[in-house]
């Protein structure tokens, strides 16, 4: 007959490292350091980022704000109305990538009267966010039919910056735009 103890018992139990915890550990940090890799592989292939320069985005994005640029979608469809793309003046790839708003798609004529945006002697729908009226019509005055990959784009802020209206862009090539702007991040800067 074995005789009860009362009391409590106290015995040191050591805390050993099973091998399979570090095989677990490993497993863990093999797994993250692959996906942090091909994270980094997708945004460097597919992405681009370029920090937005002046105020004619805003309210949208702010000047000193990184835009994050999907450049694989336009591959596989067209730049739609409201989207806002990047691009290369002229096609210049030494210039400052440009962020703007697609206004007029290929084959439509944008005319700029009295501060009103007209398409198709239209007036430009407003998709919201409140434009400003276009203290200068530039090219647009007359009217511009846009070709079958021209797109015409204007900032959110249009009393101020250069877009379609301004004889150094003018229209924008489809081959010149680098892709959609999906995100942007920080406070910005100056405005």
């Amino acid at each position: 007959m074995k005789k009860k103890q009362s009391g409590l018992i106290f015995y040191e139990k050591k805390n050993r490292v099973s091998s399979e915890l570090i095989s677990e550990m490993l497993s863990l940090l093999f797994y993250t350091a692959i996906a942090v890799a091909i994270a980094w592989l997708l945004v460097m292939g597919f992405g681009f980022r370029v920090r937005m320069i002046g105020a004619s985005m805003l309210p949208e994005i702010k000047s000193g704000q990184f835009v994050f640029i999907d450049r694989v979608l336009y591959r596989l469809k067209s730049p739609k109305r409201g989207d806002i793309v990047a691009f290369y003046p002229n096609g210049n790839e030494n210039a400052h990538v440009m962020i703007r708003r697609v206004i007029a798609m290929p084959g439509e004529t944008v005319r700029i009267e009295e501060g009103t945006v007209y398409i198709d002697d239209q007036p430009e729908t407003d998709t919201g966010s409140g434009y400003d009226r276009v203290a200068d019509p530039g090219i647009a005055s007359g009217g511009l039919t846009l070709g079958e990959r021209e797109y015409f784009v204007l900032g959110d802020l249009r009393s101020i910056g250069e877009d379609s209206r301004s004889p150094g862009i003018g229209a924008v090539n489809k081959d010149f735009i680098i892709g959609k702007a999906w995100m942007w991040t920080g406070e910005g800067g100056e405005q």
